[in-house]
């Protein structure tokens, strides 16, 4: 069963590798790892009161697979961003491997990403807004960045406001 301890922290240096593609013949590998970043995430909601996804990186699979819950799971194989807007917002991200830490960051208004599903069928989604910035973040760590590798500057850093109950 999976668990919290298994996300790597900031300062790992597995989390600075790129991910390797997830192929078609690799799937039955792969549900037990989509399950475990499911269940990492919601352990991870249920400590910190925040998460929406995880990639596989952060817990030291080196495989190009996001795990996204919002109003019902989804993964996200082999994802490539495109079209991202000329338009840039800056955003406070946060993150699973630093889950204290904010860092202010510049991300894409809006994008694409195609992607295969867990049925390993095409999918395309346009994005904006917080989905945009979230599948960016996760792409990135696909391949080996961290939003600290993204800060504006050496001032974007902050603590969270409120530590969580179980701290």
């Amino acid at each position: 069963m999976a668990k919290l301890e298994q996300v790597l922290l900031l300062g790992n240096p597995r989390l600075y590798e790129l991910s390797r593609p997830v192929t078609d013949d690799e799937m039955p590998d792969i549900k037990p790892v989509i399950k475990d970043l499911q269940d990492i995430l919601i352990e991870f909601r249920g400590r910190y009161n925040t998460g929406r996804a995880i990639a596989a990186p952060q817990i030291g699979i080196m495989k190009r697979l996001i795990f996204v819950q919002l109003d019902e799971p989804h993964v996200l194989i082999n994802p490539i961003l495109y079209d991202k807007s000329d338009r840039m917002v800056e955003v406070w991200d946060d993150c699973m491997c630093f889950p204290l830490l904010e860092v202010k960051v510049l991300r894409h208004a809006e994008c694409r990403v195609r992607f295969r599903d867990r049925y390993w069928e095409e999918r395309v989604w346009d994005l904006n807004g917080d989905l945009a910035e979230l599948l960016q973040h996760e792409t990135d760590h696909l391949d080996g960045i961290l939003a600290t590798q993204r800060a504006i500057d050496d001032r974007s850093f902050r603590w969270k406001k409120t530590v969580p109950p179980n701290q």
